[in-house]
């Protein structure tokens, strides 16, 4: 085994302290014995590689190596003594000073490994679970409650929120992988694809939709029934009304987070029935 640090860590002589640093946390991803559970190649290698950092990942202690103050144990500093008294006791060394820095770095490790507890294990949150889950478009409006199946062969509740919409994902905390060493569950992500309704269509908040109205309503006006997601409503049209006319609906649409609702846009077509209306013929002709 070499005793260099920069051989242990893979970096040259002249190395930045942020290439350092970088060698170091990739081979830390690698060994770490949280991920390889029962492995002592593994777990000889991170305590390795942890001492390396230790002595050159250290701007000053670096300068005392490279000047042949102090050699790889780093005897005369009283972190050494810390990991002799750690390594009596028959535990794995991990490095409290390694990972100090790692608080402002943006990458998988710093989040993934959280503080030493007891006898210098790591906390790990478990992973999460992804699925992905389909419902019906008024479901995704007003909102319902259904189960999705896990692999591993029990349902999980799922609660769909009013408004909830086509791709957004839903998290369920904890019902994910457990996590190591004590550490928190994952969560399950269930992505939510919404189906397509026959004559509804959501535009953000709102929900647009064409009626179908007969001649005689569109010249007379009058009462005529609309659906919409929270159930079918009545609305009055003016005499002389044209297809392509946009009614307004305040407040049927789709639910918001607020509390309030988002409208519902009905479009008037004029659609003549199936079979000739003679008395309609007459007065056309007329």
């Amino acid at each position: 085994m070499s005793r260099d640090p920069y051989e242990i860590l893979g970096v040259k002589k002249d190395a930045s302290q942020k290439e350092i640093q970088s060698a170091f946390r990739k081979l830390a991803k690698q060994f770490h014995p949280d991920l390889n559970p029962g492995d002592k190649k593994a777990e000889e290698r991170f305590k390795e590689i942890s001492m390396a950092n230790e002595i050159v990942g250290d701007e000053e202690k670096r300068k005392r190596f490279d000047r042949g103050e102090i050699d790889m144990s780093g005897a005369e500093q009283p972190s050494r003594n810390f990991y002799r008294e750690y390594a009596s006791a028959d535990s794995p060394y991990y490095n409290s000073s390694g990972f100090a820095d790692f608080g402002d770095a943006d990458d998988l490790f710093s989040s993934f490994f959280s503080k030493r507890t007891g006898r210098g294990g790591f906390r790990a949150k478990g992973a999460d679970l992804h699925f992905q889950m389909e419902v019906g478009f008024l479901d995704a409006v007003n909102g319902t409650t259904t189960s999705v199946q896990l692999p591993s062969g029990p349902k999980l509740e799922v609660k769909i929120p009013p408004g909830t919409s086509d791709g957004q994902t839903l998290r369920l905390r904890g019902k994910g992988e457990p996590g190591l060493g004590g550490g928190a569950p994952g969560d399950a992500l269930i992505e939510v694809h919404v189906r397509p309704h026959p004559f509804f269509v959501r535009d953000g908040n709102d929900i647009r939709l064409e009626l179908p109205i007969s001649l005689t309503e569109a010249v007379l006006g009058g009462r005529v029934r609309v659906p919409t997601p929270s159930g079918p409503v009545y609305m009055t049209l003016k005499s002389n009304s044209n297809t392509g006319t946009t009614l307004r609906l305040k407040g049927k649409g789709v639910p918001k987070r607020n509390g309030e609702h988002g409208d519902v846009y009905v479009t008037l077509k004029i659609v003549l029935p199936d079979t000739a209306d003679p008395e309609l013929t007459e007065f056309v002709k007329t």
